[in-house]
């Protein structure tokens, strides 16, 4: 027999989640703490404009709703790059037809919702998690428009409410070998906007990933479609300059004239959308055991939750959903085993997508304005366009390879970074970047690792 399934959080992986189960003849409900964006406008400067990768679309595929996915979102093929002097460079993100997807959180959210309903999914908004009964498996919610609460039973239950998870804490809190690691980096992050010109013309590249890097803080820009670019700026918490330095319309106005020109040209709003808009920390979370028997599991940013500079986090929860149906597929109605192997597959690869995350953010802000790193991708580029059986770029792995688990993105990653590093100090690499020396000391350094 068929569980009954409730699903906590009713975000992008929670929604997606309904569909896949929904689909596979399970009746689902989704209780989300917050009213119903689809009726209510999503608050201002807290969404980050999202990047869909091959790993997100591949279960968007599976479920048979990626065309709908696509018609609101904008491919990006690479990085538009603005220096400080004014000067722009652009780098392709991988070979030719690659690109990854820019998408407007909310707008996503809701159509996930629509589809999620569409397939006969129950949504209560409104409805905070307060307490799980683990021996009756009864949820306890409160109605936060009554003030009533809400009691359900249910066979099967998916904590899928992000990275300050509720049904984490209900799990937490009664398991008493639960290990839990939060990590805050120092930055903060604050959306801006910069809108579209006459007639819905974009201001910027349209089809790019746009990034103002300086060194310890940056700024990047997304297109949306309605020509506007979500930009957002990642900055110090404290110091000079940081988000507590900037402390008047003044101030930030002249910053941002000095150190992102073309973009504060752009930006009419700015000094309103800064001291309006929130500014919001960025964390990661990682835990476990993510499963409870065979009647509960941890989902998306609620198992993992991890900072945005690899485009990430939506990927890898969508790619949950994506293994779990694939377990489905092999168990059947066992979700003993489904969950156990779930969590043995996905809380390496969780761990590993979050360490490359926060390796990725100084790669961002800082690295790809280096002469010393555009050579080395220069390299790595040539060498894998000849040698594809033998290199793919590190970002090439987590991006473009949704068959490279993330655990292995990252070993793969460590040791080509090694072998750079032995290549870069070459004598004249500048010069002779492309000898056939360097591809014959390439391949023999793949070789002796093999």
């Amino acid at each position: 027999m068929k569980k009954e399934i409730t699903i906590i959080g009713a975000g992008l992986v929670g929604s997606l989640l309904s569909i896949y189960l929904s689909k596979r003849g399970y009746r689902v409900s989704i209780y989300e703490r917050r009213s119903d964006m689809r009726k209510n406008s999503m608050s201002a400067g807290r969404s980050i404009n999202l990047a869909l990768s091959d790993r997100g679309i591949k279960a968007l595929a599976e479920v048979g709703i990626l065309e709908d996915i696509r018609n609101i979102s904008i491919p990006m093929h690479g990085r538009q790059l603005h220096h400080v002097d004014g000067t722009e460079a652009y780098q392709a993100y991988g070979k030719e037809g690659q690109y990854i997807n820019a998408v407007s959180r909310g707008e996503l959210n809701r159509k996930l919702m629509d589809l999620a309903e569409a397939h006969n999914v129950k949504i209560f908004f409104q409805h905070r998690c307060d307490n799980i009964n683990w021996k009756t498996n009864e949820i306890s919610f409160s109605n936060l428009e009554t003030n009533e609460t809400v009691t359900t039973k249910q066979d099967l239950i998916f904590g899928s409410d992000g990275a300050f998870s509720a049904a984490r804490m209900a799990h937490q809190l009664q398991h008493d070998r639960f290990q839990y690691q939060q990590y805050y980096i120092d930055f903060g992050y604050k959306e801006l906007t910069i809108p579209a010109g006459p007639n819905g013309s974009f201001l910027l590249e349209k089809n790019a990933l746009h990034i103002w890097p300086r060194g310890n803080y940056m700024l990047i820009a997304l297109p949306n479609l309605d020509g506007s670019f979500t930009c957002t700026l990642f900055f110090p918490f404290e110091g000079d300059p940081s988000f507590a330095s900037l402390n008047s319309k003044e101030k930030v106005r002249q910053f941002f004239n000095e150190t992102f020109a073309n973009a504060a040209a752009l930006m009419p709003e700015l000094e309103e959308e800064y001291f309006t808009n929130a500014t919001s920390s960025l964390v990661t979370v990682k835990c476990f055991p993510w499963i409870r028997n065979d009647q509960f599991a941890l989902i998306g940013d609620a198992a993992h939750a991890i900072v945005p500079f690899f485009g990430q986090g939506m990927n890898c929860g969508f790619e949950d959903c994506s293994v779990l149906n694939s377990l489905m597929e092999k168990y059947g109605e066992d979700w003993s085993s489904i969950l156990q192997e779930y969590q043995l597959l996905r809380k390496p690869d969780g761990d590993a997508i979050a360490d490359l995350a926060i390796n990725n953010f100084v790669e961002m802000r800082d690295k790809v304005a280096d002469p010393v790193f555009i050579l080395q991708k220069k390299i790595e580029a040539a060498f894998s366009a000849k040698h594809p059986d033998k290199w793919t770029p590190a970002y090439s792995l987590v991006t473009f390879s949704p068959e490279v688990r993330y655990s292995e993105a990252l070993r793969r990653g460590h040791l080509q970074q090694g072998i750079m590093d032995e290549i870069m100090q070459k004598p004249g690499i500048n010069e002779n970047w492309n000898d056939s020396s360097i591809e014959t000391t390439l391949l023999e350094k793949i070789k002796s690792l093999n």
